[in-house]
């Protein structure tokens, strides 16, 4: 009979003992995230240095005349329009092709259509938004998107790979507020 009365005694202790290790985790997981935090910082860092450094040598072989945003879009308006310039909030339609550098065509408006859309909403690549609102209706424009201002660490899942850089060829056909 001791034995019964010691066994719930001991499965508390036990208890006990493993609550306080999980809480002893924590505290260092919550000391080390800092460190994650200042790694991964670093390691995004290295990949949109490395970037760059792709899509510049891309450019140079191609002799492109390209500007870069502050945020990494790579642009370059090789046809000029005379139309409206986009502002936020306005409904845009565009003529396009989506390819890697490798040359791939992903996507292209022959196939789906104009794309529209309205800027400053959402629902289309950061470097495509960014970009259309450097552009006037009849504009023909290049931009290089990094894989930060495009579809990221996965791709699309679709015909994008994950961390590609990818290059949007387009006409600006409509701007509506």
């Amino acid at each position: 009979m001791i034995i019964n009365r010691q066994i719930p005694a001991i499965l508390i202790t036990m208890l006990f003992l493993c609550i306080a290790c999980k809480q002893n985790e924590g505290i260092k997981q919550t000391k080390n995230s800092g460190d994650e935090k200042e790694s991964l910082i670093r390691v995004n860092e290295y990949l949109v240095e490395k970037d760059k450094e792709i899509i510049e040598n891309y450019v140079n072989r191609r002799e492109w005349e390209m500007e870069v945003t502050e945020s990494g879009l790579w642009y370059m308006v090789y046809e000029a329009g005379d139309g409206k310039m986009t502002e936020q909030g306005n409904l845009v339609a565009l003529e396009y092709s989506v390819s890697l550098l490798d040359g791939t065509l992903c996507y292209h408006s022959d196939e789906s259509g104009p794309l529209n859309f309205v800027v400053g909403r959402g629902g289309v690549e950061a470097g495509l938004e960014e970009g259309i609102l450097l552009l006037r209706v009849g504009d023909k424009a290049r931009f290089i998107l990094p894989p930060h201002l495009a579809y990221g660490l996965l791709g699309d899942e679709n015909k994008i790979p994950a961390r590609s850089v990818i290059i949007y060829d387009l006409t600006l056909t409509s701007v509506t507020e």
